[in-house]
C-alpha cells in the first residue's frame, strides 16, 4: 500500500486536544497542500485563513458555539489551539465543491504530517452574520465568500479510535 493510500485509510477525527500550538513548518505544508485542491476550471475560489492568535481562536469559537446553542463556555473547537477556516467565492458556481476538496486536502495534509484535525461546521452562519463580516472586512477580505469549514488542528490528547468498518452497500459495481 502506497503512503498516500495508508494516510487516507488510517486519518481519523480527533476530539481532544493538548495546547500545544504545531510547528510551523507542518503548518506550512498544510496550507499548500490545501491550496493544491481541485477547483472547478482551476479558477481557485476557496481561501484559506490560518488562525493561530488565540484571542481571534476563542472568539470564533463562541460564536460558532452560540450558532450552535451552546452556552457560554462551551468550546465546539475541543480545544485545539489552531485552525484553518476555508471560505469560498460564491460567484463561482462550483463554489462548495471547491471549498470541500481544500478541507479534504488540508485534513488528509494534516494526518500525513503527524498532525490531528477535525472538520468543524458552522462556519457559513459565522461568516454570514455582521460579526463575521467584520471580521473579514478587518482583514482586506472582500467579496461574497461563503464559509465551508473550519479545520481544527492540533496533537491529540489521547490515542484515537480505529476505523469503523465499511459498510456492505457502500459500493455499488456496474460493469
Amino acid at each position: 500500500m502506497t503512503e498516500t493510500l495508508q494516510v487516507l485509510e488510517t486519518r481519523r477525527s480527533c476530539r481532544a486536544y493538548r495546547p500545544e500550538l504545531i510547528e510551523e513548518e507542518k503548518l506550512q505544508e498544510i496550507i499548500k497542500a490545501g491550496t493544491y485542491a481541485a477547483t472547478g476550471m482551476g479558477k481557485q475560489s476557496p481561501i484559506i485563513l490560518a488562525v493561530t492568535n488565540k484571542e481571534l481562536r476563542d472568539r470564533l469559537s463562541a460564536m460558532n458555539a452560540k450558532i450552535m446553542g451552546q452556552k457560554e463556555g462551551f468550546d465546539p473547537f475541543y480545544g485545539a489551539p489552531e485552525l484553518l477556516i476555508v471560505l469560498a467565492n460564491k460567484a463561482m458556481p462550483t463554489y462548495l465543491y471547491d471549498g470541500s476538496l481544500v478541507m479534504g486536502n488540508l485534513m488528509n495534509a494534516a494526518a500525513a504530517v503527524g498532525v490531528d484535525s477535525c472538520w468543524i461546521h458552522r462556519a457559513k452562519e459565522e461568516f454570514n452574520s455582521e460579526e463575521g463580516k467584520e471580521i473579514l472586512k478587518s482583514l482586506g477580505i472582500e467579496g461574497d465568500y461563503e464559509g465551508i469549514g473550519h479545520l481544527i488542528l492540533g496533537y491529540a490528547a489521547a490515542p484515537l479510535k480505529e476505523a469503523a468498518p465499511r459498510k456492505e452497500d457502500y459500493v455499488y459495481y456496474i460493469r
